[in-house]
């Protein structure tokens, strides 16, 4: 038989462990000195029903091999994917991966205002009608360069954003303007393989900008909106394969 002194040392060692089914907590509740002790309980301990996040199919860009999964979570679709080019010292260096997104049911809507019947083949009023609009769009940069700078970046696109300005507005120069987009972010953001930038089109011809998951400009400019569209759809396209893919995806909201 135990002793006296037996017991209590086993009573000092015992913790009974309750459920507490009203808050999904697992108490431990220590007999010997009255103290309560809580832990947040699984889903799976509390009875919950916990759903898996389902696995979102992505399509390759062939060229960088960069994957970009065709829907995002706020509902755009994946339309067409490309990639930018770079001549650098006689040499074609790939820079970065892109994927452009949009609202597709909006963008239904605006071919059938615009457009009415389906043409043929892609023509240059379908690619128009995307450019001057202000239906949300977003184009996801996924950079596969490594020796890509800050600086680069913001020099890159103050090139291309001031020469398709000049093209919309019939040979007249806005650098002040075509700086706005980049010329907020920081040189101590680093870039390496797979960073992200993302430059939304938003409604009332907003542009913003997202680098590395931060906001660094938001302007609102008609001109600024289209002549950034202008790059990725217009005459001189940055990726023509990806303007054509562009192109049929239109086609195919008819």
């Amino acid at each position: 038989m135990a002793t006296t002194a037996e017991n209590v040392i086993a009573k000092e060692e015992v913790a009974i462990e309750k459920v507490s089914s009203e808050n999904g907590m697992k108490v431990a509740e220590d007999k010997t000195n009255g103290e309560v002790h809580e832990k947040e309980m699984t889903g799976k301990e509390a009875g919950i029903e916990v759903p898996k996040k389902e696995d979102v199919p992505v399509e390759v860009e062939p060229k960088t091999g960069v994957s970009f999964p065709v829907k995002l979570d706020d509902g755009k679709q994946l339309s067409c994917v490309g990639m930018r080019k770079k001549s650098m010292l006689g040499l074609g260096i790939k820079i970065y991966g892109f994927g452009i997104y949009t609202d597709n049911e909006k963008l239904k809507d605006l071919m059938k205002s615009k457009i009415g019947k389906a043409p043929a083949k892609p023509s240059k009023e379908l690619y128009q009608a995307v450019i001057d609009s202000d239906v949300e769009m977003m184009v996801r940069l996924v950079i596969v360069y490594s020796g890509l700078t800050m600086s680069m970046v913001r020099k890159n696109f103050d090139e291309g954003l001031g020469a398709s300005i000049k093209k919309l507005t019939g040979g007249k120069k806005n650098d002040e303007l075509a700086n706005k987009v980049m010329g907020q972010a920081s040189d101590d953001i680093k870039l390496t393989p797979g960073s992200l930038i993302e430059i939304s089109r938003l409604p009332g011809y907003v542009l913003q900008t997202t680098v590395m998951g931060e906001v660094v400009s938001k302007v609102e400019s008609e001109l600024l909106c289209r002549a950034y569209i202008n790059m990725y759809l217009g005459d001189d396209a940055l990726d023509k394969d990806a303007k054509d893919k562009f192109g049929m995806f239109l086609l195919s909201l008819f």
